[in-house]
């Protein structure tokens, strides 16, 4: 009966060592590198309105996407038929970049947000993109809200306690 158990315990004996060493997702790659690729996840999906490239903005979007806008798009046959007359015509109605990002430690989402441009380069509004880490190891877009500039500078200063003062 020990032989018997001995014999079955060698197999996952000898499996311990792959398991131990497979890591969770993202947790080779330091939150630097992991920001670094949300960021060119985000370039590279803005370099398909400059590229006029539907079918290349079309392959950042996850399957359950959600855009926000005038309305909510859910889905990425939905965002992309909702999306696919901006990629129309020769030159590109906006662009945006990358100004802000960051990631869970786990790597599984990054949030980029940056300013979108009209054509002329003025600042029009601002996008909040948030990317999941799909099973392929690609970054795609699960939500997306664009939204006029804040103008922040301009907002009264939030209120500040007295010194030893308890709270509400």
């Amino acid at each position: 009966m020990k032989r018997g158990v001995i014999l079955l315990a060698l197999p996952f004996a000898m499996l311990s060592p792959l398991v131990a060493e497979s890591p969770a997702p993202g947790a080779r790659e330091s939150r630097e590198e992991l920001a670094g690729q949300v960021r060119a996840a985000e370039i590279s999906f803005a370099k398909t309105m400059a590229d006029r490239d539907h079918a290349a903005f079309v392959r950042h979007l996850a399957d359950e996407t959600v855009f926000f806008g005038r309305g909510v798009l859910r889905g990425k046959a939905a965002v992309a038929a909702a999306w696919k007359p901006f990629y129309e015509g020769k030159d590109a109605p906006f662009s945006w970049e990358p100004e802000k990002v960051e990631v869970l430690d786990s790597g599984t989402l990054g949030l980029s947000s940056g300013p979108v441009r009209d054509p002329q380069g003025r600042r029009t509004g601002t996008y909040n993109s948030i990317w999941r880490r799909e099973a392929d190891g690609q970054w795609r877009i699960i939500f997306d809200n664009g939204c006029p500039p804040c103008d922040c500078g301009s907002a009264p200063a939030a209120p500040q306690k007295p010194a030893g003062s308890s709270p509400q």
